[in-house]
């Protein structure tokens, strides 16, 4: 297995403080005892409900949030331990496509120096040597060399994404996490955008992890896909096994609901009862037992771990 990063017992936890003293009452247990791998030039889709960790999990690999327990290996080496200038090297090598494509870029700096700077920080290139990789890779994601010295606010949607994609790839990384990178943007520009990934991808022979709720979305662009709930990875499998045969019941029910392309082609509702517990209180044992239709006894004590059930194929499940 040829893995550029692996993900092991991955915790992120966010203190509820309250009394005079502001003492640690409780924790959101945002991200809880998540592991996964990703291999070199894959694309690894995430998937979930609001609020089940995925930007969190993502924001905690790359070191922007402090973790609370784990580890996170990159090409072998665990990030977490490393400082200095071998964590800003390593970083330079990850990097990140964020969900909102106004408020991710600076409004009083204009396009050139939102790309230069990168270069700037890691020493990668002399200035006249910056500007000439900026308008080159303004080229590459769709832009022209004019938009060197404008500002955000000219841009639409759609062109500020492709900025933020730019700013993602000027340093030539390894790994890119790409944050709900098309949620904010209309379906046209939305499929321009996916293209463009694919693309960069083969050219640049990146690895993706895609963070989405849109399990269409994830089903155009990813290889594989992992889902998410309440912080833990509860399936991982590859596309085609996936969305052929969902094993997990909160899998066959976040399908259940994608919209079908025959309308007249039935098909079973899977309708989850009650809300999503809270990450500050979940439930014992399996955290989906609350709203599963095959609930057993046993689901409501003990935690099932993720387990392979075929070759590629790995889910948390106690039906299994």
């Amino acid at each position: 297995m040829n893995s550029i990063l692996e993900v092991k017992g991955l915790k992120k936890y966010f203190p509820i403080r309250g009394g005079i003293l502001g003492k640690a009452q409780g924790y959101v247990k945002a991200v809880d005892d998540l592991s996964f791998f990703l291999q070199k030039g894959e694309t690894l889709g995430i998937v979930g409900e609001s609020g089940c960790g995925k930007s969190t999990a993502g924001r905690t690999i790359l070191g922007l949030m402090e973790p609370t327990e784990g580890e996170v290996l990159f090409q072998g080496q665990n990030i977490f331990t490393l400082k200095g200038d071998a964590l800003r090297k390593i970083r330079r090598e990850m990097q990140i496509i964020f969900q909102d494509p106004y408020a991710s870029l600076n409004p009083r700096m204009t396009i050139g120096s939102i790309l230069e700077e990168p270069l700037k920080i890691h020493k990668l290139a002399s200035a006249v040597q910056r500007v000439q990789q900026v308008k080159e890779l303004l080229e590459i994601v769709g832009l022209t060399d004019q938009h060197y010295d404008r500002y955000p606010h000219e841009f639409s949607g759609g062109q500020r994404q492709r900025i933020g994609i730019a700013r993602a790839l000027i340093t030539k990384p390894k790994l890119i996490i790409a944050d709900e990178p098309v949620s904010a943007l209309d379906v046209s520009v939305q499929s321009q955008i996916l293209n463009l990934m694919k693309d960069l991808q083969a050219q640049f022979q990146l690895t993706f992890m895609f963070i989405s709720h849109d399990l269409s979305v994830v089903r155009h662009i990813s290889d594989r896909v992992g889902v998410m709930y309440l912080g833990r990875m509860v399936e991982l499998a590859p596309k085609k096994m996936f969305y052929e045969n969902p094993m997990h019941p909160y899998s066959q029910a976040l399908l259940s609901a994608v919209p079908h392309p025959n309308p007249r082609e039935k098909r079973e509702r899977i309708i989850l009862s009650d809300d999503v517990p809270s990450p500050a209180n979940p439930p014992t044992g399996c955290a989906f037992h609350t709203r599963c239709h095959a609930c057993m006894e046993i689901c409501k004590t003990e935690r099932p771990i993720l387990k392979q059930t075929s070759d590629e194929h790995w889910i948390a499940c106690h039906i299994y």
